[in-house]
């Protein structure tokens, strides 16, 4: 059991109760035990990490490559993300193309405003509802993407270079199974 705990009666912090730290020794001499030497080195078998820790590590590292990818074109993997969104679905809204490109909405409309200052992107008010601004790739923001494609295709390619393409289709079929199970939007 986890709970608060201070000397004065006021939380400084999550503390461990005893019979918990009790209960994860035995776990551990369990674990020792069934590998048969007797604890003397320590725990055996160390848990693999989970599947969600495994992904969010392959999207940390492939972000940290991309982002050094275009640090020369002057923008982050985040706003080359939005700009291969719109390069796929042209006059959408800020907060489709943040809901798309994973960020919240105030995270995207400060980088709808830098994009734009860039002459990457424009913005015009949606025809059906005046409140609505709608956001659309520039040329310059085509040809920063065309720029790009290539280099971001070959860092694809070294990121799946263990695969068989069977694997590589079952691998990005599982992924999309992964995101519309856990949000509305559909796979693409």
């Amino acid at each position: 059991m986890i709970t608060p705990h201070g000397a004065d009666g006021k939380s400084l912090g999550i503390i461990r109760k005893p019979e918990c730290r009790r209960r994860r020794r035995s776990h551990v001499a369990r674990t020792a035990s069934r590998s048969g030497d007797g604890g003397a080195t320590g725990i055996a078998e160390v848990p693999h990490p989970t599947l969600l820790y495994t992904i969010k590590q392959v999207e940390l590292v492939t972000r940290s490559h991309l982002d050094e990818l275009v640090k020369p074109a002057g923008i982050t993997a985040l706003q080359y993300t939005a700009l291969t969104v719109l390069r796929r679905r042209d006059g959408i809204s800020s907060a489709q193309l943040a809901r798309n490109s994973f960020v919240t909405a105030q995270s995207m409309a400060d980088m709808v405003t830098a994009l734009e200052r860039r002459g990457l992107i424009t913005r015009r008010r949606n025809p059906d509802n005046r409140r609505v601004l709608l956001l659309s790739l520039t040329e310059a923001g085509r040809d920063l993407l065309d720029t790009y494609e290539e280099a971001v295709r070959e860092l694809e390619e070294r990121m799946l270079s263990g695969l068989t393409p069977a694997q590589r289709r079952n691998l990005a079929d599982y992924l999309n199974r992964c995101r519309a199970a856990l949000s509305e939007i559909p796979p693409h």
